[in-house]
């Protein structure tokens, strides 16, 4: 099976719009998917989970999918954000010195793209 791991680090809804539609567009055509949201991007959980948000749709459906492996627990503590993404049911990634890491992606066969 042809896996892929997109690691969204940027903050910018405009850009993090684009990890979601790939990941959902990787799944539709057979790869196993994973989203690791790493950075400023792990801010944009408590953003795109307000319902109001226009993007909160095309978050719900990718996190209902189970494509999100989940935050970086370093990177969300540090900016304020490991609230949000625990109340949202987020994993809270940490195998590489409190960081999620790579490694055990490409380890598994995943190809990893970065955002």
């Amino acid at each position: 099976m042809k896996k892929v791991a997109l690691f969204a680090f940027r903050g910018d809804i405009s850009c993090f719009v684009h990890v979601l539609l790939n990941a959902l567009e990787f799944r539709e055509k057979g790869y196993e998917v994973k989203v690791v949201l790493e950075g400023e991007a792990t801010r944009l959980v408590a953003v795109l989970a307000k319902a109001d948000n226009p993007m909160h749709g095309l978050f719900e459906q990718t996190k209902s999918l189970g494509l999100f492996a989940g935050v970086c627990r370093a990177c969300s503590h540090q900016l304020g954000s490991q609230e949000a993404a625990v109340a949202e049911g987020f994993a809270l990634l940490d195998d590489m010195h409190g960081h999620p890491g790579m490694a055990p992606y490409t380890d598994d066969g995943y190809t990893v793209l970065i955002f």
